[in-house]
């Protein structure tokens, strides 16, 4: 796919990621509906891509409501006349520990990593299908290949299984649907380690990539790819070094540690 002059959904665009990714398809030429929640630094994103000469737009977007999701798709056909692609970007995270996390952190993670892109699968797709041609990029994670991050591996082993299947259920429609899986990269979600960390414009490269070349998932950065081959060539090692009371303490520090001085504040 060529991205000029395409029209293309960006959810989750105010954050680290997504806004990376703007900018690469603002870059490319796309046109851009730019969906996020209403928390002020989605208007001066849109300022920034328009004045590179972009069409672009802003719809304030909470992906946990269908009516917002059917309003997104709605304003952008009706601005643009057509969905080219979708970038399922937004995500939030949880403790490594599932017995820390509440039941409304539970239901949060869930509703927005897993059920939250299938709703906008769900309501592009008939616009795609329609058109007989569109690109879907998924961003999971590598803890969706090791489950070593509690509830938040569960929604990216799910966001794995439904691209593969929504993959098949569209093929013939020439709609390509593929999976992005980063490791830690720097954004807020890793406030611990971001100084050592790769920047999220590595994502957003890989998600351009994507969506001109389709793949079926590709892992980023690729010194990952090594630790995602053993955790499904040997399980039972992961085991044994995950479920090591040490391991599991040092895993959970951090976490815990930010969600002391939360309670404490």
């Amino acid at each position: 796919m060529a991205l000029r002059g395409k029209s293309i959904i960006i959810a989750g665009a105010s954050g680290a990621i997504g806004s990376a990714t703007a900018r690469s398809l603002a870059a490319a030429g796309a046109d851009l509906a730019l969906a996020a929640l209403p928390d002020g630094t989605l208007g001066t994103l849109v300022d920034e891509v328009r004045s590179r000469g972009i069409r672009a737009i802003a719809v304030a977007t909470d992906i946990t409501v269908r009516v917002e999701i059917d309003r997104l798709v709605a304003t952008t056909l009706a601005t643009f006349g057509r969905i080219d692609a979708l970038a399922n970007i937004a995500g939030v995270g949880s403790s490594p520990s599932l017995c820390d996390s509440t039941d409304e952190e539970i239901e949060r993670v869930i509703s927005v990593n897993l059920l939250g892109a299938a709703r906008l699968m769900h309501a592009v797709l008939p616009a795609m299908k329609a058109q007989r041609g569109g690109a879907i990029v998924n961003v999971g994670s590598v803890a969706g290949e090791a489950g070593v991050m509690g509830i938040y591996s569960a929604s990216k082993f799910g966001l794995r299984g439904l691209t593969d299947s929504v993959r098949r259920e569209v093929r013939s429609s020439h709609i390509s649907v593929s999976l992005i899986e980063p490791g830690f990269v720097r954004s807020p979600m890793n406030p611990a380690m971001s100084s050592r960390l790769p920047g999220p414009e590595i994502v957003a490269s890989a998600i351009v990539d994507a969506l001109e070349r389709p793949r079926r998932a590709r892992i980023v950065p690729g010194s990952y790819a090594v630790p995602v081959f053993l955790a499904r060539a040997f399980p039972g090692l992961f085991d044994l070094v995950f479920g090591n009371a040490r391991i599991q303490d040092r895993l959970n520090r951090d976490s815990r540690a930010a969600r002391s001085r939360s309670t404490h504040a």
